[in-house]
């Protein structure tokens, strides 16, 4: 290493390829670096995006206010508060009053809707009052007239059972007997607590007035048989009477107050009373006639010395729905009417009178409605998980475009990976928490305001490392990222979904069992729907009660699930990232080897070959191989456990794809053997489809091998990929770029993975781009998607070569270069195998013949022959071209001309005169063939001829035609 820690150059010998490997081995804090510079150039160009993320919390946010400050301005209306009355008025305008001091308010002032808004000191007294059903929807029970119901002249049916059923029907003989005590005509309550008064109005939340005192509801007098004489005398100055209670409401006209009997039925169980009232509450069974009771008495065990009763109401009219605030039941009359029926059956003649019920005083008070925390946690839980897809799609990106394995094959760990993603991810996080909490509260949200931010931080900081922890461990099941995007939306939407309306019900549900819902907040989304719910509860509360939301003292209140939500949330934490790590090695979803599933506990190398990989491994024998070729497989079975100097040595590779689809096992690579030496350029080639990338993939650690291994600079492949990666550069067929980074910007990347710094890496990167044409007119600088596919296949030249690497892969390198870039990157590739070794794969005959010092031709998954070009050209091509050129007329002749030359010509072209011939070597003499050319033009109209021997164009199509035919030619 420099003085200034920038890589020095090294010494080829093998003290200095040592010196060299280490020298491309970097440390985690390199690699850290490394791809947090690569992160902080991608975001920054990806900010628009970043932006519109960072912003989603403002503008929903920003709409919730817009949606607060219309609810505040709605009830801020004369109907949501307290009715006022002014008293001092403009002398302009009779109608606008003065200065808001000079209204003076009141429950006097007040309609029926404002008086619950106003400060009621000393609350009215109001008889207690039983509620009963309307005329025409009183039970026709069994033993009433026939066709009451429809009359409306039904009684009010009251059923009663009892384990004594003559005591049974003593008390209730009771329940509706006269009072003979004298009205108290002065007093409406005193005088009413004597009698039996009911009501079909609905009950209210509040005691604060009394609906049946309203002209629209009737006021029933229940009594046994015909209406009492003080009754009588109630009714006939009811308006009198009540008019106290009128004036509170300025009701003046009378309402209908009417006597109405009352009649006990006997029942012989419980079941059967707790029919007939279901058959009446709310309708009941719709495919049967309403019959709705006053109320029912079970009178159980009641002795002389033991009073037991079981009081059934009627709450069909109570406002008990569920969007309804609870209403107060109407029991305390039904209660006092059990207790005076007890008494007088002990006593006759005495009383046990009800004379009022009252609320308790309240002060003024005003509608206040929180937008945010009515919203409930739902909102809040998918704004808080609207990251949750976006980190997922960045994650499965890099996998489904190669771009991690890329980053793999030249030194990148996974250790460095996973904490510059993740601190990434959790910096965006905390900011998209800090924003959303610092707008809301801007905004006067409730839910942020009352409740304790301390308490939120810490909840929100936890959840958001959970979910970061799960991107990553759900990012091992995905493998493009458009299934990734839209499943991680469905999950958001659909988590919010059923805590709203599952996990919600179980919570306010007091008969759900608590350790259901613990195991429920197991799922991530659940726990985070806990500790909302909390938030949002608290913060209603808060509100509706001037008070604040959650506080610490809370978090010890065993109804309180906030604790235990953010307890399960930190395990999850720790467990999500540990097994997300785990499948991440060892789950094969995207691209690159997997590991063993026991890997953690030590377990090293490949599993055991298939059967399928061993028969392929056997179809080829040592007699079906051209000589070169075993030539090669017996000096790499010589090396045994050693290299002897090459930098790659393959063994026997093979690879085998399972069957699929009904179909059989694909054998894509049949005992690969293969050593490359320093300094040599070794070229494959074969048709498409003939295993040459699939062998390719294998020696970089894309793909696993069914069997056999090769040694790259004396490191297996099955066990030390880490290591090779580090010494190794590839060019994949396919460019694998980052389309918003500049190809500057791409070299500087995997210059630092391979360990260049300072002034050495911006050296390394300017002759770089300089030797593949991107310098000029400031190329290097654009970002990649704007490159043409020429210009991203010679940067995917340069990055394979950036650093020096000792071992460099190159499938198809000059696929779509014009032909002044193609030959421009020929000099480059000579120039870089002085002292590496190259395995390069082509198409172009051309270019194997410039750029390889051996050639070896793959067809059907193996080897059909190795050797340097012109080698293979004099081998197997054993053949002359002849060509000439002649008047159309004169091609027989030429052809009698060949054949007397070589009997076993062949002729291979003939259009318009000009004919092409092969010519075996063995039969030719090229003397001959000139003097003959020479006595034949004076006979024919020779224009053009020549001689040549078999190109490598042609020894390619002959040994490519050989080896799918099944036809081998033995030398």
């Amino acid at each position: 290493m420099g003085r200034n820690g920038d890589r020095v150059e090294v010494l080829p010998g093998p003290a200095g390829r040592e010196d060299r490997a280490a020298a491309l081995q970097s440390t985690f804090g390199v690699q850290a670096n490394a791809i947090m510079r690569k992160n902080f150039v991608f975001q920054k160009r990806s900010w628009a995006n970043n932006l519109c993320l960072l912003l989603t919390p403002v503008l929903l946010c920003a709409l919730l206010g817009i949606l607060q400050a219309l609810i505040n301005i709605l009830l801020d209306g004369d109907s949501f508060k307290c009715g006022c009355k002014c008293i001092e008025f403009s002398a302009s305008d009779p109608t606008d009053c003065l200065r808001r001091d000079k209204n003076i308010c009141g429950l006097e002032y007040s309609d029926v809707d404002q008086a619950v808004y106003c400060p009621i000191t000393s609350p009215a007294e109001w008889p207690a009052l039983l509620q009963v059903p309307l005329p025409e929807y009183r039970a026709e029970a069994p033993g009433l007239p026939v066709g009451c119901q429809a009359s409306g002249s039904c009684p009010l049916a009251v059923p009663f059972t009892g384990g004594n059923p003559s005591l049974a029907y003593d008390l209730s003989a009771h329940l509706f007997q006269p009072s003979p005590a004298p009205l108290v005509l002065s007093d409406v309550n005193t005088a009413l607590a004597s009698q039996y008064p009911g009501t079909a109005a609905p009950s209210s939340g509040t005691l604060q007035y009394e609906l049946a005192f309203q002209n629209r509801y009737a006021l029933y007098f229940l009594q046994n048989d015909t209406c009492p004489a003080n009754v009588t005398q109630l009714l006939a100055l009811g308006q009198a009477a009540a008019a106290p209670i009128y004036s509170s409401f300025g009701i003046s006209n009378p309402q209908n107050w009417t006597c109405s009997p009352a009649v006990t039925l006997w029942n012989s169980n419980v079941a059967s009373i707790n029919e007939q009232l279901f058959v009446g509450y709310r309708g009941g069974n719709p495919e049967r006639t309403i019959s709705e009771y006053t109320a029912a008495y079970d009178w159980r065990n009641t002795s002389t010395s033991n009073f037991v009763v079981g009081v059934h109401y009627n709450s069909t009219y109570q406002n008990n729905t569920s969007d309804a605030p609870p209403s107060i039941m109407r029991i305390a009359r039904q209660i006092n009417l059990a207790a005076q029926a007890f008494l007088r059956w002990q006593r006759p003649g005495a009383s046990l009178p009800l004379l009022f019920v009252k609320d308790m005083p309240k002060p003024g008070t005003r509608l206040r409605l929180d937008f945010s925390s009515l919203l409930g946690p739902l909102f809040y839980m998918w704004v808080w998980q609207m990251l949750y897809p976006v980190l997922l799609a960045s994650l499965v990106y890099e996998k489904e475009k190669n771009l991690r394995t890329m980053m793999r094959m030249h030194g990148l760990t996974d250790l460095p990976y996973w904490i510059v993603m993740y601190t990434w991810f959790l910096v965006l996080s905390v900011a998209y928490m800090i924003i959303f909490m610092v707008v809301g509260s801007a905004i006067q949200l409730k839910f942020f305001l009352l409740n304790d931010y301390g308490i939120q931080i810490i909840f929100y900081f936890v959840f958001l490392n959970n979910q970061v922890a799960w991107t990553f461990l759900t990012a091992t099941i995905f493998s493009k990222t458009k299934t990734a995007t839209v499943c991680g939306y469905l999950y958001v939407f659909g988590s919010g979904l059923l805590g709203q309306f599952l996990l919600r019900f179980f919570l306010e549900d007091p008969t759900f069992n608590g350790s259901g819902i613990f195991f429920l907040e197991w799922i991530p989304c659940f726990a985070l729907y806990r500790g909302l719910y909390e938030f949002a509860q608290a913060a209603f509360i808060g509100n509706y009660q001037d008070e604040s939301g959650m506080k610490w003292s809370d978090l010890s209140d065993s109804q309180n699930g906030l604790v235990t939500a953010l307890l399960i949330l930190l395990i999850e934490w720790a467990v999500f990232l540990l097994l997300g790590f785990y499948f991440d090695q060892v789950v094969s979803s995207g691209s690159g080897v997997k590991k063993p599933w026991l890997f953690c506990l030590g377990k090293r190398g490949t599993p055991a070959p298939k059967e399928a990989g061993r028969r392929a491994s056997a179809e080829v024998g040592v007699d079906m191989e051209r000589p070169d070729v075993a030539a090669e497989r017996a000096a790499v079975a010589q090396l045994k456990d050693g290299t002897g100097g090459n930098v790659i040595v393959c063994k026997n590779l093979n690879k085998v794809f399972p069957s699929r689809d009904g179909n059989p096992p694909k054998v894509a690579v049949k005992s690969l053997a293969l050593a490359v030496p320093r300094g040599e350029c070794f070229g494959m080639l074969g048709p498409n489809g003939a295993g040459k990338t699939t062998s390719i993939n294998m020696m970089v650690g894309f793909l696993q091998p069914s069997a056999g291994t090769a040694l790259i600079e004396g490191l297996d492949i099955r066990t030390d990929m880490t290591k090779i990666y580090s010494v190794m550069g590839v060019c994949p067929q396919h460019d694998l770029l980052w389309e918003s980074l500049s190809g500057r910007e791409h070299l500087l990347f995997y210059g630092r993975l391979k360990n260049l710094r300072g002034p050495a890496l911006q050296a390394a990167v300017e002759r770089s781009l300089r030797s593949v044409n991107l310098y000029a007119g400031g190329v290097g600088d654009k970002r990649a998607g704007q490159y043409s596919g020429g210009m991203k296949r010679r940067l995917s030249v340069a990055i394979s070569l950036i650093g020096d690497p000792l071992v460099v892969y190159m499938d198809e390198p000059s696929t779509g270069l014009d032909p002044a870039s193609r030959n421009n990157l020929w000099q480059v590739v000579k120039d870089a195998k002085k002292d590496r070794a190259i395995i390069l794969t082509t198409h172009s005959m051309e270019e194997a013949e410039v750029l390889c010092d051996r050639l070896g031709i793959f067809v059907d998954g193996q080897f059909q022959c190795i050797g340097n070009p012109k080698e293979l050209t004099s081998r197997y091509g054993g053949s002359y071209v002849f060509s000439v050129t002649t008047a159309p007329q004169e091609m027989a002749a030429v052809g009698e001309l060949v054949h007397s030359l070589s009997p076993g010509a062949r002729r291979v072209y003939a259009v318009s005169g000009t004919q092409r011939f092969e010519l075996p070597t063995d039969e030719v003499d090229l003397a001959k063939v000139f003097a003959a050319v020479e006595r034949a033009k004076g006979r024919l109209q020779i224009q053009a001829w020549g001689i040549a021997n078999t190109t490598l164009e042609d020894v390619f199509v002959k040994i490519s035609k050989e080896a799918q035919l099944g036809e081998r030619t033995l030398s």
